[in-house]
């Protein structure tokens, strides 16, 4: 067998989340369908490096599955893209080693999360952009975000049902700006993983911290008491986009 990586862009709109679901569609399951008519009819499973919930978006979510023959990588490629839905993009494919693991490899990713701040909100952006038509102190948010940057318990910003018992991650980068055109909030995240709709319940606290209705010190007390009930809300997924996953070498 010959294992492919490849790096996939998505509108999740219309998908139920990344991973197969019974009864659902999802990303996986429209891909895994695309690369078995390509192999002959003959079953492929794929394997994602994180999972994106519904609605969420991705510029670069990675992937890999194995084939029983070398293929040309571009041709493969071509292939994928061509025929999964249009609102499945396959960006680059190529031949990796058979320890390969896109979601077990070392790697870092980078999220972004759009706000739009309009009153009233862009409609051609409702999929794409979580309204908030509140007045916002950007840089509350700012000076707020900088106690999420290094090594923390991120407990207090998990969502129930995880089953995931550690839950310390890195946090690299933890950046807001505002587009000079549309006015919308981007916030960054980079880091060696996070935790189920941490990046959503990470906004929701600080949105709620810009609008007065939190002090800029609540992130640090959420992160130190480990409690889930200090934080804010979860931020609508629509405004998600898995943006990059780097790989150590």
């Amino acid at each position: 067998m010959t294992r492919y990586k490849a790096i996939i862009s998505y509108d999740g709109t219309l998908f139920s989340g990344f991973q197969r679901q019974p009864g659902e569609r999802t990303v996986q399951e429209e891909i895994e369908k695309t690369i078995s008519r390509l192999n002959s009819g003959q079953p492929v499973t794929i394997h994602g490096a994180g999972r994106t919930d519904a609605g969420v978006h991705a510029y670069g979510q990675v992937i890999h599955f194995d084939l029983p023959q070398v293929r040309d990588v571009e041709k493969l490629r071509f292939g994928l893209d061509t025929q999964c839905p249009e609102d499945i993009d396959v960006v680059k494919v190529e031949l990796v080693s058979d320890d390969f693991h896109a979601r077990y490899n070392k790697h870092s990713k980078t999220y972004e999360f759009l706000v739009d701040t309009g009153r009233p909100k862009n409609p051609m952006m409702r999929h794409y952009a979580t309204a908030y038509p509140y007045p916002l102190d950007v840089a509350l948010m700012q000076e707020a975000m900088k106690d999420l940057v290094g090594t923390h318990d991120f407990t207090g910003f998990t969502a129930s049902g995880t089953s995931v018992l550690d839950k310390v991650r890195t946090i690299t980068q933890a950046e807001l700006t505002v587009d000079p055109g549309s006015g919308f909030l981007r916030f960054t995240f980079s880091g060696n993983g996070f935790l189920y709709k941490q990046v959503r319940n990470m906004v929701g606290t600080l949105l709620k911290i810009g609008n007065g209705r939190m002090p800029v010190s609540q992130v640090r007390t959420v992160l130190e008491s480990c409690n889930r009930d200090l934080a804010g809300p979860t931020a609508a997924g629509n405004g998600l986009y898995l943006k990059e996953i780097i790989y150590e070498d």
